[in-house]
This record gives C-alpha cells, sequence and structure tokens, in this order.
C-alpha cells in the first residue's frame, strides 16, 4: 500500500497555524491549498493543548511531510483529495520553533482554531487572569519571555515577544473561532495578557499586529476506522491522518492585513467591510442549532446530527428556534431562508456522522454566544418563546447527567452548580451564565418547565 509523501520541497512557511485539528485541516489548510499561490505560503502547524490525541495526529502528519486525504462527503458519494499546504508540523512542546517561526520575517500571517474555551476568557469576555494555569504563565514570562508556556494566549504573547525581539516586522492574527467579532476577542484577550507581562509589548503589539475578524463554516465530524479503512481501499494511500468534511465550505474575512496574506479569495474565501452580519447568521441558525440539537437530541437518544433529523420532534425544535433567531438576522429574508434550506439538507446528510457529544463539549462556553444573544433580545421584546429556553433546558439536563457525557472547561465547576434538586439548579445555572436571567422569574420558569418535561419525554 502506497504512503503520502512530497515528491518535491515543501512550500516556505509564511503561516503559522495553532491548533491541528479536523476543521482547520478541512478548512484553513484547504483554502491554503487552493490558492493560486499555494507555493509561497506553506502553513507550520501546532497542536494545541498537546494531549495525546492531537500529539497522535501530529505524528501521523509528520510521517506523511504534512500532507493528508480530505474526504468530502457528499449524499452521493465521497471525492478524495490530497491537501499540501501545511509544510512542517509541530507539537505544543515545540516551543523554541514556534519562537523561531515568529521571529522570522518571512510568516506573517497566524490563524487560530483553539475552540471557544481556549482563549481562556473570564465571564467580562476579558482574559480570565485568576486561573491557575495563567497567573503560572505571568510568572513564567515575566521571568523569561523564552520560557515554555502551553495556553493559547501565553503562546501567542511570547510569540509576538519574540517577533519584536527580532524586529521582524508586523503581522496579522486570523483568528477562526466560533466567537462574534473574533478578532476584537482575540485582541483583548492578547491585550489583557500582555499587560500583565510587559506594558512596553502591549504598546508594540498595538502597532504591529493586526487582528482581523472571520466567520468560518464547514461540518467536520470525526474520522472513524471506517472512513479510513474506505480512504485507503478507494485511494490505495494509506493514510492515518485523512479528514471528514462536507462539500459546503464558507470563510468571511474582514480587516486590513498588516503585511502579505494568501490569495484566499480566490479560493472561495469572501472579503468584506461588514463581517457581522455573516457571524450573527451562522452562529444562531447553524451553531445554535447544533447546540440545541446535541443537548436536545442527546436526551431523545440520537447520536448524530442526521439521527436527530429523522426525529419529528427534533425537527420541530428545530424549527422554533430558527424562527425565533432569524427575527434578529440584518441580511435580506431571502438569503436566511436560502440559508435555513441549505442547513436542512446539510444536517440531514446521512452519510455525514456529526456526532452530538462532540457538538455538545464546551457548552459553558458555546452558549453566551450562540445561544444567550437570542435569548436576550426575545425577553428585551417582551417575548418568551420556547425556541429559545429549549437549549439552556436541554443544556442543564445535560449536566445533570441526561444525553451526552459533559466535556467541558468548566464542567466541574457547572456539573456541581446543577447537581442540586431540578429548581435550584436552573436558577444557579442561569445565574452562573448571566445574573440577569436567574432574576427573571419568567425565564425561570419556562427553564424549569421544558428541563422536566425533556427528562420525562
Amino acid at each position: 500500500m502506497n504512503e503520502l509523501h512530497r515528491s518535491a520541497a515543501a512550500p516556505p512557511v509564511r503561516h503559522v497555524h495553532l491548533g491541528l485539528g479536523n476543521f482547520f485541516r478541512a478548512h484553513q489548510a484547504w483554502y491554503g491549498t487552493h490558492a493560486p499561490d499555494a507555493a509561497e505560503w506553506g502553513i507550520a502547524a501546532f497542536t494545541g493543548r498537546g494531549s495525546k490525541r492531537s500529539n497522535a495526529v501530529a505524528a501521523a502528519l509528520a510521517a506523511q511531510d504534512g500532507l493528508y486525504t480530505l474526504i468530502t462527503r457528499a449524499s452521493d458519494g465521497d471525492r478524495f483529495e490530497v491537501i499540501s499546504s501545511i509544510a512542517r508540523v509541530h507539537t505544543a512542546a515545540d516551543h523554541a520553533v514556534w519562537l523561531d517561526y515568529f521571529a522570522d520575517p518571512l510568516m506573517q500571517v497566524v490563524t487560530t482554531t483553539v475552540t471557544e474555551a481556549g482563549y481562556v476568557r473570564g465571564a467580562d469576555g476579558g482574559l480570565d487572569a485568576g486561573r491557575p494555569e495563567i497567573r503560572a504563565e505571568v510568572a513564567a514570562l515575566r521571568a523569561d519571555l523564552t520560557a515554555p508556556v502551553r495556553t493559547a494566549p501565553a503562546r501567542l504573547v511570547a510569540g509576538f515577544a519574540a517577533r519584536r525581539q527580532a524586529g521582524a516586522g508586523p503581522l496579522t492574527m486570523v483568528p477562526c473561532d466560533n466567537l462574534r467579532r473574533n478578532g476584537a476577542v482575540v485582541a483583548r484577550v492578547i491585550g489583557d495578557f500582555a499587560q500583565l507581562v510587559d506594558p512596553e509589548l502591549v504598546r508594540w503589539i498595538a502597532g504591529n499586529v493586526a487582528y482581523v475578524t472571520t466567520m468560518v463554516d464547514r461540518i467536520t465530524p470525526e474520522p472513524t476506522a471506517g472512513d479510513i479503512a474506505n480512504a485507503e481501499a478507494r485511494t490505495g494511500v494509506h493514510d492515518r491522518a485523512a479528514v471528514v468534511t462536507e462539500p459546503f465550505s464558507e470563510w468571511v474575512i474582514g480587516g486590513e492585513f498588516a503585511a502579505g496574506r494568501p490569495r484566499w479569495e480566490d479560493a472561495g474565501a469572501t472579503f468584506t467591510a461588514d463581517v457581522e452580519p455573516f457571524e450573527e447568521r451562522k452562529l444562531w441558525l447553524l451553531n445554535g442549532a447544533h447546540s440545541m440539537l446535541a443537548y436536545a437530541g442527546s436526551i431523545r437518544g440520537h447520536v448524530t446530527v442526521a439521527d436527530a433529523m429523522l426525529d419529528e420532534t427534533c425537527l420541530g425544535w428545530l424549527a422554533e428556534w430558527w424562527e425565533a433567531a432569524s427575527r434578529h438576522l440584518t441580511l435580506p429574508a431571502a438569503d436566511n431562508a436560502a440559508y435555513r434550506a441549505a442547513l436542512t439538507e446539510r444536517f440531514a446528510n446521512p452519510r455525514m456522522r456529526h456526532r452530538l457529544d462532540q457538538i455538545a463539549w464546551d457548552g459553558s462556553q458555546k452558549l453566551p454566544i450562540r445561544v444567550l444573544p437570542i435569548l436576550r433580545r426575545e425577553r428585551a421584546a417582551g417575548r418568551l418563546p420556547r425556541g429559545v429556553t429549549r437549549p439552556v433546558a436541554a443544556w442543564v439536563c445535560h449536566l445533570r447527567g441526561s444525553g451526552a457525557t459533559v466535556t467541558d472547561a468548566r464542567g466541574a465547576e457547572f456539573v456541581q452548580l446543577a447537581s442540586g434538586p431540578l429548581p435550584e439548579a436552573v436558577c444557579l445555572v442561569l445565574k452562573a451564565l448571566d445574573p440577569d436571567l436567574s432574576a427573571d422569574d419568567d425565564l425561570v420558569a419556562a427553564v424549569l418547565a421544558q428541563a422536566r418535561e425533556l427528562v420525562q419525554s
């Protein structure tokens, strides 16, 4: 059986990416491969948290010279493509190498896919400076700017410090996680961390680092052993790092770049002056629906999004959520209707086994972005539709052991809050999400009633 290896030299590294997961390899790396100047913009990709699993992926990719098979799974069959934009692969432990890339003037773009939780934000949206790991890494960098660190904010600040020291010039941060106004969000977190380390570094970052805002969209489930075996049988290539994705892909980018960048627009990316309308539609219609199905659908025994789409009850819940969320979108109504129709088709694709328990991860980070904005707007308008309270009610049930297993950056905290009698659990969870929500008696009553319905269904 053949293996993947390059027949020519890899492209020079001008783009560093943090978060070597499936989504990055199905999305940003795909755009990089399809850009007409791909031969000039190699990516050095680093694992995020350095888990055993991500390190295994890094090892597999390194053995394949950064190459891997992208399996695009349409309803009528699979298509196979080798992605070649990753020039170098590293684990989180390669911190000195990370700093070396930042010190190189050739490197001009940094992208991140570290999940909402990876930016270590507090309740106010800034850096959660009280977290033990943040305190420890601030102290380490104050003593030595080259000290090994592991969190995303610390690694980025250390990289910027190395670039300042080397006089390597400006660069651009391109966050690609599901956060509204993610450019501003990441700028604030980086600024907060840098302020704690070295106020002079804050000034250098302000003058040399540009932050753009992005909206990303491509459903990318975890590949199964069957996916890997089928790809091998179909392509004749033994690939331990193959990725499965859907045909649909979208990347909307707004803001000014401080230096060079790949020609992603020629690969299908959209550059716009205002990303927010696209962000809101995706976060609320796609991601909000995903979260609702992840918690409520898994309570009903479903394993994948496609399974839930065969359940008339889940379809009704989905329609209720979309009806409420759509009232707050600013893109043309016809475009939104077409987007919903496309989502229905994408969600129902039986060949895309997008697991609900994977989508359910880190609800404490996702609900405040995907669901609570609609809930607050509906309450401000004097409405309390069932569609907007159900995701919260289902998440409370999830924290209490119903449906998908809890995997959450703040899991221990929220599971404890949800562990008592259900009325108390609803109040405590809502208060932790937003004190104003727990003070809304009608809202609390609605969430409580729906939580009881869900566990009895």
